[in-house]
């Protein structure tokens, strides 16, 4: 894959209830791991394997501080509030002229941590959030 200069992130996440949309400069944890179990039957030379579970990953979503109604406010309130709402929805890569690129599938995804920005005003520096999501993998 080439670089492509002024390209971001639009993720756009359901549930009930719940909404997390945004723009993002930086996305990762878009993987899957399965795990298999492994079966050895007598006289038989080699194994065979068989699906035992996905493996749970950590969707990583950073973005530059929104001023306006936060959805990842709104869906800590919930999480605070004993709620555990699954989101699904899409994270695609789009280039400078806002084209899609790449689409990626996300579903039943839990939010797991948030990190607000470090402000500091004698820096120039964009101040950025972090959304963790823990989920099954994306397809």
């Amino acid at each position: 894959m080439s670089y492509m200069a002024g390209t971001y992130f639009e993720v756009a996440l359901l549930g009930v209830g719940a909404v997390l949309t945004g723009k993002f400069t930086s996305v990762s944890g878009l993987d899957m791991e399965v795990e298999y179990e492994i079966y050895n039957e007598g006289g038989l030379n080699y194994p065979r394997f068989f699906f035992k579970q996905n493996k749970p990953q950590v969707l990583v979503l950073e973005q530059g501080v929104v001023t306006s109604v936060d959805s990842v406010s709104l869906l800590m309130q919930m999480c605070n509030l004993g709620m555990s709402i699954p989101l699904a929805g899409t994270v695609i890569l789009k280039d400078s002229f806002g084209e899609s690129q790449r689409v990626w599938n996300i579903v039943g995804a839990y939010l797991q941590k948030y990190v607000g920005p470090t402000l500091n005003s004698n820096q120039a520096s964009l101040a950025v959030s972090r959304i963790e999501l823990i989920y099954n993998g994306c397809c």
